[in-house]
C-alpha cells in the first residue's frame, strides 16, 4: 500500500507495528553501519541543546540519547507548560531528503510508542513529505510534529567549529495559503503568512506574509520536482528599491512592486490542477506547501 492510501477519515496505523517489524531499508534511507552520522548528529543536536523556533524559542532537549526503533534514532524530554514531554528524533540521511515515506513511518512508530513530539530533522525535505506532515498535524492527535532544517554546515564536518549558540537545527513555520479563482478561470495565490508553534507553550501564531525573505509559486505541482514559475521577495525593502533604480528603465514598476508582494500573478491551471508554495525565510530554511486547485490540498 502507497503513501497515498495511508490517510484516511480515520486513525494513523495501517500495516505492520513498527514495533514488532521495524521497516527495511530502501532507498534514501540511512544506511549507517558503523553509526557514525547519526552519533554525530545526535551530539550536535546535544551542543545546541535543543531545535530552535522562530522568535528565538526553544524545544529545550534533556537526557538526549540515541534509539533504535524504526525510523526512530533519538528521544529525549522536554518542558511545555511545566509539564514533561517524550520527544522522539527522526534525522533523515546523510545525502538526501526527508521521504514521505520515512515521515508516515516515523510518525507511526512515535504515535505507537506515545511520544508527545516528534522530529523530523534533516538537510531537506520532500514537498510530498511536507505536504504528509501538514495532513499528518490534522488527523493524528496528540502528537506534535516538525521538520528540522539542519544546517549544510553540518556536511563540512570538522572543518567548522560548532559552539552551543550554532544554529544547527531550526523549524520554520507552515505557511498559510490561499487561492483566488477567478472568472476567466485564472488563478491566483496569497501568501497569507505563516503559522509559528511556541514549543514553550504549544501554541501556534501567525507572522505576516511580507516578513519573509522570498517565496516561489509552482503553477502545475506534477508531485516530484519543484519548478519556480513565479517568484517574490517580500522581506527586503531596501535591497528591491536599489534594484528598482538600477532596472527602472526596463521593468514595469507596477509589475516590479507585485514582485515585492504576497500575491501571485494570474495563471491558468496546469495539467496535475494543483500548485505548491515555497518560502524561504532570512537564515535559508524552506518549507513547502502543496495545494490542489479543486479547493482541498492534495496530499500523499
Amino acid at each position: 500500500m502507497g503513501v497515498r492510501d495511508m490517510w484516511g477519515d480515520v486513525a494513523i496505523l495501517v500495516g505492520v507495528d513498527p514495533r514488532v517489524n521495524p521497516p527495511t531499508t530502501e532507498p534514501g534511507r540511512i544506511s549507517d553501519r558503523g553509526g557514525d552520522y547519526l552519533t554525530t548528529m545526535i551530539n550536535l543536536l546535544k551542543q545546541q541543546g535543543g531545535v530552535l523556533f522562530p522568535g528565538g524559542k526553544k524545544m529545550e532537549l534533556q537526557n538526549l540519547r540515541a534509539l533504535n526503533i524504526g525510523y526512530l534514532h533519538a528521544e529525549a524530554e522536554t518542558a511545555q507548560n511545566g509539564k514533561s514531554m517524550r520527544v522522539a528524533v527522526s534525522f533523515g540521511p546523510q545525502y538526501g531528503p526527508v521521504t514521505a515515506t520515512q515521515a508516515n513511518e516515523a510518525i507511526q512508530t512515535a504515535k505507537l510508542n506515545a511520544y508527545d513530539a516528534l522530529i523530523l530533522a534533516g538537510f531537506s525535505i520532500e514537498a510530498e513529505a511536507q505536504a504528509f506532515v501538514q495532513k499528518a498535524k490534522e488527523v493524528v492527535k496528540g502528537l506534535s510534529i516538525h521538520f528540522g532544517n539542519v544546517a549544510p554546515d553540518v556536511l563540512v564536518g570538522d572543518l567548522l567549529k560548532t559552539t552551543r549558540a550554532s544554529q544547527i537545527f531550526t523549524v520554520f513555520g507552515q505557511p498559510d495559503v490561499g487561492v483566488q479563482k477567478h472568472k476567466d478561470g485564472t488563478y491566483r495565490v496569497e501568501l497569507r503568512g505563516v503559522d509559528i508553534y511556541d514549543p514553550l507553550t504549544g501554541k501556534v501564531h501567525s507572522a505576516r506574509g511580507e516578513d519573509v525573505a522570498a517565496w516561489f509559486l509552482d503553477t502545475d505541482y506534477d508531485g516530484m520536482t519543484f519548478h519556480i514559475c513565479q517568484a517574490f521577495f517580500p522581506g527586503d525593502a531596501d535591497a528591491w528599491e536599489k534594484l528598482q533604480r538600477a532596472l527602472k528603465a526596463q521593468i514595469d514598476p507596477e509589475a516590479f512592486e507585485q514582485m515585492r508582494g504576497t500575491v501571485s500573478f494570474p495563471f491558468e491551471p496546469g495539467e496535475h490542477k494543483r500548485i505548491a508554495v515555497k518560502v524561504i525565510d532570512f537564515q535559508g530554511n524552506e518549507v513547502v506547501r502543496v495545494v490542489s486547485l479543486g479547493g482541498t490540498e492534495w496530499v500523499r
